[in-house]
């Protein structure tokens, strides 16, 4: 038994890496990921990076109510974006919201929804950072812990009985693992054989507890056992790594092979939210050690050993990403308010006599003040 957990060659036990310390990569692995895919993959980065701390600080001025920040995780959501077909469904949990970005959603659209007003898809009806998009296959996450991975088994058992050949992908963090929506989903996914990924972001704290108070498990990989599918620990700071092994689970799935479990090890370099104060519970030793295993830098050695980029080309890619975001804030932020009535949308095909009345009477009465009017 020492000697299986011991062995680094064992996928649920070991941690699967493709880019080296020094930037290179094997032949096998350079050859699966091209210039132009690693190229795209350091601009979605390098976007998403700076889309983090442009709405950080319009949250510590007031300007939105709350936002959830990806700093440390953003390898993840960036390689499903890319690793997936655009049939394929996401269903997120909280750092996993800008694959619909990398999969084409508009960036203003996208930073409309933590302003909740007239941009906004979802008419501000949501908490901010809980993004969805129907036109990108993507469902919002809920703040309570775990249940989007049912729901992305149930998709995918539904796309099995469709014959479709399109696959669901469900996330959860160390923490939600804890929870019974994830023991059930693995159950159902690994029994009905659903076209599935389901993939565990440990980035060790679910808010303030540590990932060693979740399981005594020797990885959230090996959980995968119990239930009867192949599970895979991946470094997740690595975005080359990701993406290669989310092709593999999400080839697996397509052929009718079943679920893949996979724990993606990371780390939530900032808050847990804005709400948050991670100083009260980790150390800033813990912080700094692994801020030494940035997924920003780690991609930008591969990127520069490919003679990808330099230090004048980074900087413009810089300047032309922040100006994106930049441009994208301004032109929600003057945007306005979902009109009153819209609260009676989207609900029912035909609006019931009681609610007709009520917007009727929401109509005929005095509008509230103008936004920002009164504070």
């Amino acid at each position: 038994m020492t000697k299986v957990l011991a062995a680094s060659t064992d996928p649920m036990f070991g941690l699967f890496s493709v880019i080296r310390d020094d930037g290179s990569m094997s032949d096998e692995h350079k050859a699966k990921i091209p210039d132009a895919l690693l190229a795209r993959m350091y601009r979605e980065m390098r976007r998403l990076r700076a889309l983090d701390e442009r709405m950080l600080v319009i949250q510590r001025q007031g300007r939105i109510g709350f936002y959830g920040e990806v700093k440390g995780q953003e390898a993840t959501p960036i390689a499903t974006g890319l690793a997936l077909d655009a049939e394929d469904w996401i269903f997120p949990a909280l750092r996993e919201g800008a694959a619909m970005l990398v999969r084409g959603f508009p960036l203003d659209t996208y930073v409309a929804q933590c302003f909740g007003n007239s941009c906004d898809v979802n008419k501000g009806r949501q908490m901010p950072s809980h993004y969805s998009g129907k036109s990108v296959h993507q469902v919002s996450w809920s703040s309570c812990i775990g249940p989007q991975v049912p729901q992305a088994v149930g998709a995918a058992w539904a796309m099995k009985l469709r014959k479709a050949n399109t696959i669901a992908v469900g996330f959860l963090g160390d923490g939600a693992t804890s929870q019974a929506d994830f023991h059930n989903a693995m159950n159902f996914a690994a029994v009905f054989k659903t076209p599935c990924v389901i993939i565990c972001q440990n980035n060790h704290w679910a808010i303030s507890v540590p990932s060693k108070m979740q399981s005594a498990s020797p990885t959230f990989a090996s959980k995968a056992i119990a239930y009867g599918m192949p599970g895979v620990r991946v470094d997740g700071n690595d975005v080359c790594a990701v993406y290669l092994a989310l092709s593999d689970a999400a080839a697996r799935a397509r052929d009718g092979e079943g679920p893949t479990f996979i724990e993606c090890v990371t780390y939530r370099m900032g808050a847990h939210s804005s709400s948050d104060d991670p100083t009260r519970y980790r150390s800033n030793e813990e912080v700094d050690a692994w801020r030494k295993k940035d997924p920003l830098d780690k991609l930008r050695k591969a990127v520069v050993a490919r003679g990808l980029i330099d230090d004048a080309r980074d900087e413009a890619l810089f300047n032309e990403v922040d100006n994106e975001v930049k441009a994208a804030i301004v032109k929600v932020e003057s945007a306005a308010n979902p009109p009153r009535e819209s609260v009676f949308e989207d609900v029912y095909g035909e609006l019931p006599w009681h609610l007709r009345e009520q917007r009727e009477e929401l109509l005929a009465s005095a509008p509230p003040p103008a936004h920002g009017a009164g504070h």
